[in-house]
């Protein structure tokens, strides 16, 4: 099981042009979020994110941006970067490679339509981690940037308890760590139960949350 909570660097170093944590000396970790943005649940996490003078990545799918593009804009006016997560939560390994491509840059364009931003759109993260090589191909050449993670909370699986949610992000995030959550409402109970004990947790360990910025 910690295999695929924490990112192998097997797996790293056989793909190595996916981003999986951005190493620095500076003691930041790079907290993310999917799938919103979400009424209720992502403007808890900004409220959270707060009070810790943190910053996130907040992958957003494009259907809910068109929405809630209040919240969207709330994000950006926050100082948090976007991320590319398609149109409606495609997965690639389940889609033909023009369909995919078309879907992300839809999202892409809710993403320019309801910001006044255009830095971090090239930040791309594929829904379920399945992406096809082709796929990616595609995209590096339409120059996105592929973010995946280097610890997932697995706050979207009720199978497992809040607290092992809590101890998959504790006992294995480290400086340069990209950390996958989501602001949706299946993950809403461990998120709640989580979010609040990691910003105290990187706080105590002198850990800075920063947005990605490639």
């Amino acid at each position: 099981m910690n295999f695929w909570i924490k990112t192998n660097r097997i797996v790293k170093l056989l793909f190595p042009k996916y981003i999986w944590d951005i190493p620095n000396c500076e003691n930041k970790v790079f907290l993310t979020f999917d799938d919103g943005p979400t009424p209720e649940i992502t403007e808890w996490v900004l409220e959270q994110l707060k009070l810790y003078n943190a910053k996130a990545t907040f992958f957003c799918i494009g259907q809910n941006i068109e929405k809630y593009p209040k919240i969207f804009d709330r994000l950006i006016s926050e100082g948090h970067a976007i991320g590319n997560h398609t149109f409606n939560h495609l997965k690639g390994w389940n889609t033909s490679n023009d369909n995919y491509i078309e879907n992300i840059k839809k999202c892409s364009v809710y993403n320019s339509s309801y910001s006044m931003i255009e830095n971090n759109l090239e930040l791309f993260r594929p829904p379920y981690g399945k992406i096809k090589n082709s796929q990616a191909k595609a995209l590096r050449k339409l120059g996105y940037k592929i973010i995946m993670w280097d610890v997932i909370s697995m706050d979207y699986d009720q199978g497992i308890s809040s607290e092992q949610c809590l101890s998959n992000v504790l006992n294995n995030i480290a400086e340069g760590s990209i950390v996958v959550f989501h602001d949706s409402v299946k993950a809403k109970e461990h998120l709640q139960f989580v979010l609040p004990k990691t910003l105290a947790y990187l706080k105590e360990k002198g850990l800075h949350c920063e947005a990605i910025e490639i």
